[in-house]
């Protein structure tokens, strides 16, 4: 009797070096699944997120993919979409375009260009536009609610916080350096209420580094239910496509190119690359991805 079986990889995103990125599953060939069984099997992998490779019905697209956390699916997120694409090229599909891949998603079409031959990247690297955000500031009424509930008193208030939704909804939050950000012990329960209120998820708080340290900004993201779950994510590209957003409204942004990075406090070594293309509109969210668990999943 043959199982019923689909190709299934397990790759580490916005990192090179294994164990140091974040994590995602990728299920190929899922087009006979229905959301039900995608989301026991997300629930199963119990990663942050579990993609599902399907046929896509845009002819514009490459391919089509769903996206689904433990406790739901999401429109768009940034890791899942660097390393469904990882995913899918070491499998041996070419592009319709050399260098360029579109993802059908839930947010609509997402594009992805390679960065081999970079400086800094290598051939495994790849970055994705960032879709259209919906940004929400934050009622300044409730500023001292969120600098009690991050327990801090390092916020810039410069740069208002905001609720950014690009399919993934953070609140994004500046502190005044990377080490405010790293020093950070949240209240978990009074940040949520916070977050929640604006209808977001998590709460995506940076802080720049100094001059000669390894990325210019340091990124957390600590989520608070919902979608996301709890806890804090790894490596996160939407909240860094957010942020880059964000920086660029509220006129921050350091140059055309910046990089993040994230994970530190979870021994993770995430780093995300940016790149402001002004000429073409468009802002690039990109890293490096690496396959840890290669084979198949049974379904049954």
């Amino acid at each position: 009797m043959l199982l019923n079986t689909v190709r299934f990889k397990q790759v580490d995103v916005f990192t090179s070096v294994p164990f140091k990125g974040n994590p995602l599953a990728v299920v190929f060939d899922a087009d006979a699944l229905d959301a039900d069984q995608m989301q026991a099997i997300a629930h199963w992998t119990n990663l942050s997120e579990t993609t599902f490779l399907l046929k896509p019905t845009d002819p514009a697209a490459d391919y089509r993919v769903r996206i689904f956390t433990t406790q739901g699916e999401l429109p768009f997120a940034g890791h899942p979409t660097l390393g469904t694409a990882h995913a899918l090229l070491e499998s041996g599909y070419q592009p319709k375009q050399a260098g360029k891949l579109v993802q059908q998603c839930g947010v609509g079409l997402v594009e992805l260009k390679a960065l081999a031959g970079s400086a800094g990247e290598d051939n495994s690297a790849w970055a994705f536009a960032a879709p259209p955000a919906r940004v929400t500031p934050l009622a300044e009424a409730r500023y001292a609610a969120l600098s009690a509930a991050l327990r801090s008193d390092a916020i810039d208030f410069s740069a208002p916080p905001c609720a950014v939704d690009n399919g993934a909804p953070w609140l994004v939050v500046r502190l005044k350096s990377a080490r405010d950000c790293l020093a950070l012990e949240p209240d978990a329960t009074a940040l949520a209420e916070i977050v929640h209120s604006v209808d977001t998820h998590g709460v995506a708080v940076y802080g720049p580094h100094e001059v000669g340290d390894p990325a210019t900004f340091e990124v957390r993201c600590l989520m608070a239910g919902g979608n996301f779950g709890v806890g804090e994510d790894p490596v996160t590209g939407s909240a860094n496509a957010a942020l880059a957003g964000l920086l660029s409204a509220q006129q921050l942004r350091p140059g055309t190119r910046y990089t993040a990075r994230q994970g530190t406090v979870l021994g993770r070594a995430g780093k995300v690359s940016v790149h402001y293309d002004d000429a073409n509109g468009k802002t690039w969210i990109g890293g490096s991805s690496a396959t840890i668990v290669d084979g198949t999943c049974r379904l049954g």
